[in-house]
């Protein structure tokens, strides 16, 4: 095993959806996992507003549409190392909060690192070790 960091395996899970609807799909997945990753929770990415496109076929609630339509949504990408029940549990909180009848769900085999505490801390690279970037949460200046 590396001494710098460890490897976990999990999913990444990726959901492409309106902005409006997000904040109420991710409180009802931290609901069922806290999204950890190590001295850290809730941890998430949401893309910048993108568009969705796809065609309706008539088989579902919406009725079929001739042509490609469009939709603004966000992506939000998630990893977990929820299995079996947990994970259904998670995947269902997405279907329970989506407004989509079919909702763009992805789930990735991934692996992600982790540091290991307490190593590096006097890199001069790290945000603590340099003037103070835009970017540094007002919670972690100074």
């Amino acid at each position: 095993m590396p001494e710098r960091y460890q490897i976990e395996t999990g999913l990444r899970i990726l959901v492409q959806c309106p902005a409006e609807a997000l904040p109420r799909v991710q409180a009802a997945v931290l609901a069922c996992d806290p999204l950890a990753h190590g001295d850290y929770d809730r941890v998430s990415f949401s893309s910048a507003a993108g568009v969705q496109s796809f065609r309706a076929l008539g088989g579902g609630r919406n009725r079929a549409t001739t042509d490609t339509v469009t939709v603004d949504c966000l992506e939000w990408q998630i990893f977990t190392t929820a299995q079996d029940a947990a994970l259904d549990a998670l995947l269902c909180a997405i279907y329970d909060t989506h407004p989509y009848e079919e909702p763009v769900i992805h789930l990735i085999p991934a692996q992600r690192c982790r540091h290991r505490r307490g190593m590096d801390e006097d890199n001069p690279n790290r945000f603590w070790n340099r003037e103070t970037a835009d970017w540094v949460p007002p919670q972690h200046r100074g």
